[in-house]
């Protein structure tokens, strides 16, 4: 950790900094005084801002309906709120851009129906518009189990003792519900406006490019003539990492505990007909709305001929047969999954003695552990991969000669949280007496993890496994920017390259993204199945 997350960022800070030996404020000055450069800082802003807000404003009233109502289907339907989760937004906008083009679906639809007499151009000066649009679709689902979490902890004999005392409607839950829910409000909020902030993918498909990521992505190839990128990479670096503080500092040291541990049962009020007939609308609606980049990938895969019509005036197969048997989307394939499994290897090794640690040792120093495993979660890949360029140029690790070791490193890194919050839960789970009464048997403490405990754990090793894997086969960042050579391109960077290609190369991403799309899926599905509600879990700050 030291090494390949602490060193990085060292590295950056420096070059922020530190000129011919001397200290200095220089590039940071110059950031302003750059138009480009301080109007996408603003834009990032904006975007992250706007996001968070409309991403709160579906999350919560999703939330309310999810955990405190109950009507037929709840479960299916909750369940399909999830469904952003199986694809990047990188991937969807693959599609979007064939809906939002300037006479693209959407357009042509709205004027065949007579809304509008000319097109909007969403990919021109409404680009902000459709970055937000994809990045909202993608990421309420995160938002909104942080929500109904924080919910469904809520004690409601609270609520009880404030209706007594006369309190009701939207008083009562501005006032009692909403304050006890504020630790996972925070964390929801801070988990998405750090990935809008920070997304690299989507406003790249979309041309977006007056925003940080892009910049930062457009100078890491000039990092020794230009070293205004590393003073980027510190803002980017000191906003999040304030934001993470913060959060820590507001609830970590506050008490918003119920009465009762754990989720409240029985807080749930049966709907009437008019009642369960609006809550499924709605959360079909969102549903519907949130699978329009799942359905657009799925037809710029499928079409063979695309042009000033709603949908394909016809349709193939080919380019899923293309996607797998193309020769830079077989290498980038076969890359992803070495980069991944070995990246997942390591999580599971270092993830398991870190929970094992956490859980089974008290020590004063416990909490400052926890708070360094859990450091990646608000540090960007974006600024990592950045550092890593920057930090072992010139060295056996230069990513531009042989970026494998550093993309599993960074891979691992990234999604080590999940596999610690996995483990942690399991450990939580098997009691400790099982390993005391083996050790007392006369079996070596290691012996005895690896011949009791571990096995106990399996569901959750699993678990974490598949989402640790899964993840880094689409991880956005980290690929662009470390891959920089063909042979090297896992899957991402393979569909970032193709996107370039006029003729063929946007449906044959298309193909490749519904094949990632799929897989998530079924990882997802597999994984939500072996953890149940802690699923959630491995989704907070």
């Amino acid at each position: 950790m030291g090494v390949f997350l602490a060193y990085p960022l060292y590295y950056s800070c420096r070059g922020a900094f530190v000129v011919d030996g001397r200290f200095t404020l220089g590039f940071f000055e110059y950031l302003w005084q750059d138009r480009l450069t301080a109007k996408s800082i603003l834009n990032s802003l904006a975007l992250g801002c706007v996001v968070t807000a409309i991403t709160a404003a579906l999350a919560l009233p999703l939330s309310v309906v999810g955990v405190r109502y109950r009507f037929p289907g709840k479960a299916f339907l909750t369940g399909l709120l999830l469904l952003p989760m199986i694809m990047p937004p990188f991937v969807g906008a693959i599609g979007m851009r064939q809906i939002l083009a300037r006479f693209g679906s959407l357009n042509l639809l709205l004027m065949r129906a007579g809304l509008m007499d000319s097109p909007i151009d969403w990919l021109g000066g409404a680009r902000f518009w459709g970055v937000v649009i994809m990045e909202v679709l993608h990421l309420y689902p995160i938002m909104y189990l942080n929500f109904a979490a924080a919910l469904a902890n809520v004690d409601p004999s609270l609520e009880e003792a404030a209706v007594n005392m006369g309190s009701s409607g939207l008083g009562l839950f501005r006032k009692i519900t909403l304050p006890l829910m504020m630790p996972g409000l925070f964390a929801g909020s801070v988990i998405v406006f750090i990935w809008a902030f920070t997304d690299l993918g989507t406003p790249l498909v979309f041309g977006y490019r007056r925003v940080v990521p892009v910049q930062i992505f457009n100078q890491v190839t000039d990092l020794e003539k230009n070293p205004q990128g590393y003073a980027l990479v510190v803002g980017v670096l000191a906003m999040t990492m304030l934001i993470y503080l913060a959060s820590k500092r507001l609830f970590g040291l506050r008490a918003y505990q119920s009465l009762s541990r754990g989720p409240v049962q029985g807080s749930e009020k049966r709907t009437g007909p008019l009642g369960a007939a609006l809550a499924i609308a709605f959360i079909l609606i969102v549903v519907g709305a949130a699978c329009l980049p799942h359905a657009a990938v799925l037809l710029t895969s499928l079409k063979d001929r695309w042009f000033m019509t709603v949908l394909p005036g016809s349709y193939t197969a080919e380019h899923f047969r293309d996607a797998l048997g193309h020769e830079l989307t077989v290498s980038s394939i076969r890359n992803s999954i070495l980069f991944s499994s070995l990246s997942t290897v390591l999580d599971m090794v270092v993830g398991v003695l870190v929970a094992y640690v956490l859980v089974r040792h008290a020590f004063r120093g416990s909490s400052i552990l926890d708070a360094i495993v859990m450091l990646p979660l608000a540090i960007p890949g974006l600024v990592l991969a950045f550092g890593y360029v920057a930090a072992f140029s010139g060295t056996f690790l230069d990513p531009r000669e042989n970026p494998v070791p550093l993309l599993v490193v960074a891979y691992a890194i990234r999604r080590l949280p999940y596999m610690v919050r996995a483990a942690y839960a399991g450990f939580q789970q098997v009691n400790v007496q099982l390993e005391e009464a083996a050790i007392n048997l006369g079996s070596h403490p290691l012996r005895a993890m690896r011949r009791v405990t571990l096995p106990l754990l399996g569901a959750n090793l699993v678990a974490g496994g598949i989402l640790v894997f899964s993840f880094a086969m689409l991880e956005v960042s980290d690929s662009l920017i470390l891959a920089m050579k063909e042979r090297f391109y896992p899957i991402t960077k393979a569909i970032y390259v193709l996107i370039q290609r006029i003729e063929d190369g946007p449906p044959i991403a298309s193909a490749l993204g519904v094949w990632a799309m799929v897989f998530l899926a079924l990882s997802l599905l597999a994984a939500g199945k072996l953890l149940g509600r802690r699923m959630g879990q491995l989704f907070r700050v």
